[in-house]
């Protein structure tokens, strides 16, 4: 029996890695997509050992042609397209470009797929702050979306035309909704990493305070590593569903900053309110970290979590790790990084 052949978009990213180990367990040819394929891009590959046993392609995936020519070089079986300007706080900065990459290359996908003799299944990345604004205390595959971002609106047009070519052409198509989901591989620019990395150099003397934004803000966070499982799950059914992935909790980001500096033994104290309120190490009286306004987003999300109550029925998935784990593997990671 020949291997199953799976092309993953964004391959180098936090996702992309943690799926590519996955799939190569189960034994697929992987081929990933990359605009930038040089090996110092591709560190997450080389972190999990798996940067030789994968296929690079160098495209854009906003040129349909580019995307033709994959399809027409390999039988594909199974597409998961993860690459997206993943960014919040970066969409209302590039509005045009977020569109692009997060809801014309889906639907380019989605185009060519329909064109093939062959049954290609194919995975999009859903997100949680398509929810943006909700009414709900726990969010699932039937509560109404509300985007709060261009990120959000341009994935929540992915998400649809999903839905659309999934009812119009009877193609196998899936959207995943994912939750926050950390690891030790998430990009620095995201508020996790940004607190463990600032912290572990704050403790090396390489880094004096970290400047966050709405601390306030709670996420339901679980880890990548589980939940690249439950996108492979959704194209391994006989029929075609979008489903939910979270842990069903949520947490601030204060009680994540708190717990890491637990897990890091740093005595701290929280002194102030609102944009005055700072985390005072108490050893040295020095700030580690402070508000800056021009961090928060011009249109918030406050609260998400996650109801993956169909994901366990059906696909006999859920998370494995909790909360406190995730964070402890993240600050150790760090603190060897730094």
């Amino acid at each position: 029996m020949s291997k199953k052949i799976a092309l993953i978009t964004g391959i180098s990213g936090q996702d992309g890695a943690y799926l590519a180990k996955f799939l190569l367990k189960k034994n697929y040819t992987v081929i990933g997509t990359d605009r930038r394929s040089a090996r110092s891009n591709n560190w997450r590959l080389l972190d999990l050992k798996i940067f030789d046993k994968v296929i690079i392609e160098d495209l854009d995936i906003t040129e349909i042609n580019n995307l033709i020519r994959i399809f027409q070089k390999y039988k594909i079986d199974e597409v998961y397209n993860l690459a997206a300007q993943s960014f919040v706080k970066s969409s209302f900065e590039n509005p045009i470009q977020t569109s692009i990459v997060n809801a014309l290359s889906p639907l380019s996908f989605l185009e060519i797929i329909r064109n093939q003799k062959n049954k290609i299944k194919f995975y999009q990345a859903s997100t949680s702050e398509m929810f943006g604004k909700h009414k709900s205390n726990k969010q699932n595959e039937l509560t109404s979306f509300h985007p709060r971002s261009p990120y959000a609106t341009s994935k929540t047009f992915a998400h649809y035309s999903v839905q659309n070519y999934r009812e119009a052409y009877k193609i196998f198509a899936v959207s995943g909704i994912l939750f926050n989901h950390e690891s030790p591989l998430r990009g620095e620019e995201f508020i996790t990493r940004k607190i463990t990395i600032g912290l572990s150099k704050i403790i090396s003397g390489k880094q004096k305070k970290i400047k966050l934004g709405n601390i306030y803000a709670k996420r339901d966070w679980g880890f990548a590593g589980d939940y690249v499982e439950a996108m492979w799950k959704m194209l391994q059914t006989n029929k075609p569903k979008d489903y939910v992935i979270a842990s069903g909790k949520n947490y601030s980001v204060k009680d994540f900053i708190n717990t890491a500096t637990k897990i890091l033994n740093l005595k701290t104290k929280w002194v102030g309110k609102g944009l005055n309120e700072k985390l005072y190490n108490i050893k040295n009286k020095k700030v580690i970290i402070e508000i800056d306004k021009k961090y928060f987003r011009p249109t918030e999300v406050e609260t998400l979590k996650g109801d993956y109550l169909k994901a366990k029925r059906e696909l006999n998935w859920k998370p494995k790790t909790n909360f406190k784990t995730l964070v402890k593997m993240m600050v150790e990671a760090d603190m060897k990084r730094n």
